[in-house]
Order: C-alpha cells, then structure tokens, then sequence
C-alpha cells in the first residue's frame, strides 16, 4: 500500500519476527522496517509472542486445572536478544518511530506469568489475544474446536474474549476479535459475521467500558464496516491497525482497504500520526 500524497498511512502496531516462535528467521527487524519505511508509515510496533506452556501457581489457569496446551509449539522470547535488535533498528531508521511489544495469549489465565514477563522486560505495546479455549484440562487452539462445533466454538470464544477482558487489564489493544474466522470450516467465505452480532456486541461494549483500542487485523479476513460501526456504537473509542505479519512483505499489507473499513464506520486519524483512529 503505497502512501497515499494527502494521508498518512497508520501505524502498523501488530508485527512479528523471529523472535516469535511462529516466525521463520529470515523475518529480521529490520526487514520489517525497510518495508515500513517503504510504504510510509510512522510507526511499527514488534509484538512478539507472549504464550505460556509452564505457569505459575498463581495463574488463574492453575486455579481452573488447566494442565498443559495442546499440541504446544510455543517457546519463550529471549527478552535480553529482542531488545539488542530492537535498539540496533532504531539507529538505524531514525525516520521510523519503533514500539516494543508483545501479543500476550489469554492474558486472563496468565496473569502472573505475564507480569513477571513484563517486569524483566517491559514494553510500549501489549496486545491481548485469545488463540485457545480449554477442553479437558488442555488449552486447544480454536481452530481444533471448530470442525466439532463451529457455531457453538465462535459463541463460546466471544463470551470468552468478554471474560478477558472484564478479567485482565494488562493489554491495550484487543486483538483480532474474531480469530477463528481464519480457520472456519469449509473456508472463511462461509461466515456469516451477522449471525454472531449479539455476542459482539457484548464483546464491544466490554471493550468500551475500559476506553480500550480494538484492532482490525489484516491478516484475518477483514472486518466489515458494520462489525467496526457495532464497535463505535457500543461506545467503542478507538482503533489499531495490524498487520499481524509474520514475514516482512506483509507489514502494512491491506492497509488501504483498513482505512476504507474504518473510515466508513466513522472513525478518524487522531491527534499524530502515532495515535490510535478516534471516533
């Protein structure tokens, strides 16, 4: 998405690189700022993921009797290693305003391990994330779930995104709101964002009520201007955008089409160029 000669493209506050456990090591930092660079944009926030296999005693997934994440690829970020790169990017792209962040998964059931997290390496962007639901004791990711009963998984997931954030007030942005659209059985085509109206709703009126961000995520089939116009009616503030990339051609992908989503809702830039859309 090349800048547009009468408007600033927004940040791109939701980028991940090899310091994800997802993310391939040739995704580098500065790559990913080369590419922001490219399709000027101010800003571009590292959001790294923050999930958790082992808990501690005090995580609330303790106290549910959750014992372990299925199928579990996740791994640690090497906090001392993602800071030396971070800092060796931000001298070298000065034009280029650079965020630390994390995604923190179901921040709710984590949220001594995700202060102790924070506390040795804090940071600019948190962004809460809900990848899981728990079934026998285990966490599955959604996308397990859905081929069993999707329309009772996506209900489920919603009153769970209301849960985290009643339950946790670590992040500040909520991430893709509707995650398990990526994964819908028979292809993403065949949701029907309509049919889940309430459950949103409820989710953004939550959402609202602690003057937090929602993200329109453009890695995710992307959210209609009524799912946004919901948001701002349910009193809903403001608005991130992010890429969700997990390599470098993606940062900034479909911005333009974003800014169309969100400006038809009625939402606007805000104060900077750094800030969040207002409504």
């Amino acid at each position: 998405m090349p800048a547009s000669p009468d408007r600033t493209p927004p940040p791109d506050n939701h980028v991940h690189t090899h310091w994800s456990w997802d993310t391939a090591a040739t995704s580098t930092m500065a790559r990913a700022c080369e590419r922001a660079v490219a399709l000027g944009l101010p800003a571009i926030a590292f959001t790294e993921h923050l999930d958790f296999t082992v808990w501690d005693p005090d995580d609330r997934a303790t106290d549910e009797g959750l014992v372990e994440r299925h199928a579990s690829r996740h791994a640690e970020i090497d906090v001392e290693s993602y800071f030396a790169e971070l800092e060796e990017v931000r001298d070298r792209f000065p034009e280029l305003r650079i965020w630390s962040g994390v995604e923190a998964g179901e921040p709710h059931l984590f949220g001594a391990s995700i202060a102790a997290h924070l506390r040795n390496g804090p940071v600019d962007r948190v962004l809460g994330s809900l990848h899981s639901l728990s079934w026998g004791g285990r966490l599955y990711g959604v996308g397990h779930l859905l081929w069993e009963d999707d329309d009772g998984t996506m209900r489920r997931y919603l009153a769970e995104v209301v849960d985290m954030i009643e339950s946790s007030d670590v992040f500040q942005v909520l991430a893709h709101v509707d995650f398990p659209r990526r994964y819908w059985p028979g292809g993403t085509h065949r949701y029907v964002e309509k049919d889940h109206e309430e459950e949103y709703r409820a989710v953004f009126r939550a959402l609202a009520g602690t003057g937090r961000a929602l993200e329109v995520n453009t890695s995710s089939p992307l959210a209609s201007v009524d799912q946004v116009r919901w948001f701002r009616e349910e009193g809903g503030e403001a608005i991130s955008f992010g890429s969700d990339g997990h390599q470098p051609g993606a940062v900034g992908q479909r911005f333009d089409l974003a800014v169309d989503i969100v400006e038809a809702a009625g939402f606007r830039p805000g104060r900077d160029p750094f800030d969040f859309w207002r409504r």
